[in-house]
């Protein structure tokens, strides 16, 4: 379980010498359940907590507990070691890595063919096409989406954050993705943390956490989904709709 107390955020202005932009402000939030969806107007605040739970950013203030201990001081290579995931909304490219080699680095083990074949197919990719491709300028951002996820797959952590996976990519690509996270929904062992705007993925979430002005402002399940989305537009249905994104 992964728990937010009072996380607050500022960035540093080097600029203004009486300080800096505040980004989040007092964010308290739970993460239980195996699909959860952060959404809300850009410039919210949402990548910027992804960040935080992963451990790139460090909060100006407040806790973050992770099944029960707390994080909040460890860097991003001791948060993954403890079952923490992120994704980010451009993928890196590694020039003369193969795929198989990528999934093999992520799950910490020898991998057979078949074994990364099988992460592949997982995430709808034709698997002996891809599996001794390299990880370079080869690929399109929808393939790169995908490897990606299947390499958090192959790592099987407890918490996986995905910071806006549909950006960048073309409508099939889309598609594909939004049955990617369907199945990933059946079958993920943890939970997923997936910041998205757009609603056919917000439909698949077990709850939803709306984040605007750097505060939460709501939460709930899908049953939330329509005021979102008949909401102010200003606020949150020009962002769920796509608009402007």
């Amino acid at each position: 379980m992964l728990e937010l107390k009072h996380v607050s955020f500022t960035a540093k202005d080097e600029q203004n010498k009486d300080g800096g932009k505040e980004i989040l402000h007092d964010v308290n939030l739970t993460v239980t359940e195996r699909f959860v969806a952060l959404t809300g107007p850009n410039g919210g605040g949402k990548s910027t907590l992804a960040k935080i739970i992963a451990g790139i950013y460090q909060p100006t203030s407040g806790q973050i507990l992770f099944n029960g201990e707390d994080i909040t001081s460890l860097s991003i290579t001791e948060r993954a070691k403890k079952g923490i995931s992120f994704a980010f909304q451009q993928p890196v490219r590694f020039k003369g890595i193969t795929v198989k080699d990528l999934l093999t680095i992520a799950s910490d083990k020898k991998l057979s063919v078949s074994e990364a074949c099988h992460y592949l197919s997982e995430v709808g990719l034709c698997a002996r096409e891809y599996v001794n491709r390299e990880v370079n300028a080869s690929l399109s951002g929808g393939e790169l989406k995908r490897i990606e996820i299947a390499t958090i797959l192959a790592r099987g952590t407890a918490l996986s954050v995905f910071d806006e996976p549909e950006a960048g990519i073309d409508l099939w690509s889309f598609n594909s993705l939004i049955k990617v996270f369907e199945n990933l929904h059946q079958k993920i062992n943890g939970s997923i943390l997936i910041i998205s705007h757009q609603e056919r993925i917000l439909n698949i979430a077990d709850r939803i956490i709306v984040l605007a002005d750097g505060r939460v402002t709501k939460t709930g399940g899908r049953e939330i989904l329509p005021e979102l989305l008949s909401g102010s537009r200003p606020k949150t249905c020009a962002v769920l709709t796509g608009e402007g994104v």
